[in-house]
């Protein structure tokens, strides 16, 4: 039996999660959602016109909720935004499947572009901040913070690509190195103090 039409967005996004984890994201449909949230299509419909709509909306929340996190690190701020990248980096990763198609949608969708332009704007500005916690600047002249969080939002992007296409694609050693990477920056940095 269907709920009554009153149903928070916030609930809907989980359901669609919970779809998307159940179903994979080919056979996800609004139809699905709302059998999971229990309510008509139509409750669906009112809140999200479109599936993609409701697709950007669902990434965003998870984005918003991984820089939710990180943002409220003050310690080793590098291992754990390495270990959240890592969490969404997998031949299987739901959330880069569901973002890449987004993407090629995007392609023939100006709204759905500049949702996902929003939304890396948003990454790139909570990557930043992150990285501001790490070094009061950049470990290389010329090269603004901001660009850095531009940067590593790129590279974690297309180790998750990568990812998806190759099963081969050896994620664990390319995000320890990844990170070292990041650790020889912020020496560069420290030297650069004097430190």
């Amino acid at each position: 039996m269907a709920k009554p039409n009153v149903i928070k967005k916030e609930d809907l996004i989980t359901a669609a999660k919970e779809c998307l984890v159940e179903k994979g994201i080919e056979k996800f449909t609004l139809r699905a959602v709302a059998d999971v949230a229990m309510v008509t299509q139509g409750t669906i419909y009112y809140h999200f016109r479109t599936k993609e709509q409701l697709l950007l909306e669902v990434v965003k929340d998870i984005c918003d909720g991984s820089w939710k996190e990180l943002s409220q690190i003050n310690e080793d701020v590098i291992s754990q935004a390495i270990i959240s990248a890592k969490s969404r980096c997998s031949h299987d990763s739901f959330f880069h499947k569901l973002f890449l198609t987004l993407v090629v949608t995007g392609f023939n969708n100006d709204k759905i572009r500049e949702q996902l332009g929003n939304i890396l704007m948003q990454e790139n500005e909570a990557l930043s901040k992150s990285i501001l916690k790490l070094w009061t600047k950049s470990p290389i002249e010329g090269v603004s913070i901001e660009t850095w969080g531009v940067f590593l939002n790129a590279i974690v992007d297309g180790l998750a690509l990568q990812a998806l296409v190759s099963k081969n694609c050896s994620i664990e050693n390319t995000f320890e190195e990844l990170e070292q990477l990041i650790i020889g920056l912020d020496r560069l940095t420290n030297l650069g103090d004097g430190k």
